[in-house]
This record gives structure tokens, sequence and C-alpha cells, in this order.
């Protein structure tokens, strides 16, 4: 199973911190190394990187990283950074044949996070999402959070930043098949702005987006989305001790 990063964005929101998001160190290693070697450790056999902004810094740092590790890294660059995510989805799923776990750059996981969303898979369902039930958890940005609401079997009913009704929060992390691209596209062509929560929507629409929960045993369910300067300090105060695999030298 191949491995699908998107790292295309401006990252506004880490600005005062670090000009380039995936290049952001987190404890002295960059938010893109920590993704990368995290699914290479879960088993991934080749990782796709989606860049866009700063994409000559970032891609010249994961041939380096690439050389250093023995990792296949293979990058993918889209000529409009600033559209919806799920262009960078779309041009990245475009270099892989299959299944494959899509994670966003900026988000850190414990392994059983990413080893238990990859047994998920099911031919009744196009894209299987890993979700946190602890809405209220303190490393969870209420701001900035994507929301979901499930429905019989953990179905997806609706999923976005501003649904009124939820009962968990996207982790970041999912369990991609074809149809989730082709659904983005899909969402495009309908008129939208071509999001992923877009194209997840749509699948939600047909009954084919799942849902994984992953569990609230603190060590195995630890996760975070580092978009800000908040969330940042509480990745270097904890991600050493989470990930210790990652900061082993």
């Amino acid at each position: 199973m191949d491995g699908l990063i998107i790292a295309a964005g401006y990252g506004s929101r880490l600005r005062e911190l670090s000009d380039s998001k995936p290049l952001t160190p987190v404890a002295g290693v960059p938010l893109i190394e920590l993704g990368v070697r995290r699914l290479a450790a879960c088993g991934i056999a080749r990782v796709v990187v989606v860049t866009g902004h700063e994409g000559e810094r970032v891609e010249a740092f994961l041939a380096a990283l690439a050389a250093r590790t023995g990792i296949a890294i293979e990058c993918a660059r889209v000529a409009d950074w600033s559209l919806p995510n799920g262009h960078s989805v779309i041009a990245g799923a475009a270099r892989i044949t299959g299944d494959y776990i899509l994670q966003m750059a900026d988000h850190v996981f414990a392994p059983a996070i990413i080893t238990g969303l990859m047994q998920q898979g099911s031919p009744e369902h196009g894209v299987t999402l890993a979700v946190d039930t602890r809405t209220d958890s303190p490393l969870v940005d209420p701001d900035d959070a994507t929301w979901v609401e499930t429905g019989d079997g953990g179905l997806i009913l609706a999923i976005g930043k501003t649904i009124a009704a939820y009962d968990a929060v996207d982790c970041g992390a999912f369990l991609a098949t074809p149809e989730l691209a082709a659904a983005i596209a899909g969402a495009l062509a309908d008129g939208k702005a071509g999001s992923l929560s877009d194209g997840m929507q749509r699948l939600a629409d047909a009954g084919r987006a799942a849902t994984w929960d992953i569990g609230t045993d603190d060590s195995d369910a630890w996760w975070l989305d580092v978009d800000d300067p908040r969330a940042h300090a509480l990745a270097e105060a904890e991600a050493p001790a989470r990930l210790p695999d990652l900061y082993r030298r």
C-alpha cells in the first residue's frame, strides 16, 4: 500500500514560526519527515507527497530524506497551491494505483492510528476516515477542527468545519480508494470548490464514507493537528515521548 501526504498549502497560521509548514521542526524534526517516516514505519511501501508553496525547498528536503533513509518518496507539485486541498488529493492520487493512506502534512499520529486504519478496508466503503469521539479534548482546536456526524454503522452523514451537529472530529488520516479522487472531481463538476470535504460529503451521500474510531486509550490514540503556535508548543512538549521511534537517532 502507498501513502499520500498533502503538503501544498501556505500554512498561514504557522507563519510566525516558519515560512514552510511541512518543514516546520517539531522538537528538531520537520513535520513532513515525521509524516513520511511514520508511514514507512507502519509498512507503507512508497510515499507520494503533493507540494506547492515553497515546493522546491520541500522537494529538495524530501530528496535528501529519501537518500538518508532509503524510503521511496515521490513528489507531485500542484500548479496553484491556493486551490482547496481536494485538488492536491487528485494530483497525488493520479500517481497511485489502488488504495492508499492519505494524511495531512501538519498532523502527527501515534503508530496505532495508522496501522489500525490500514486494516479497515472493505468493498462496501470508498473511504474510511479515522475519527476521534473525544470532541472536547484539549488537543482539539474547535475553531479549526473538521467535524463529523455519523449514523448507523459509523457511516458519515455530514462532514465540515461548520456543520451544526457532530459526534466526532476528523483526525486527518484516511484509508482511501480511487473513489475519493473521483468523488472530488465529481464535486468540482457540480460546481463545488473542490475541497477534500466536498469529496467526502459526496461519498457520504452515497453511503460510501465510513469512519474508524481511534479509541480512547491515550497511548494508542494520540494525534495532533499542528496548525498554529499553540498546537506546535503542545507537539514539541509531547511528540518525542509519544513517538520515540521517530526521535531515536
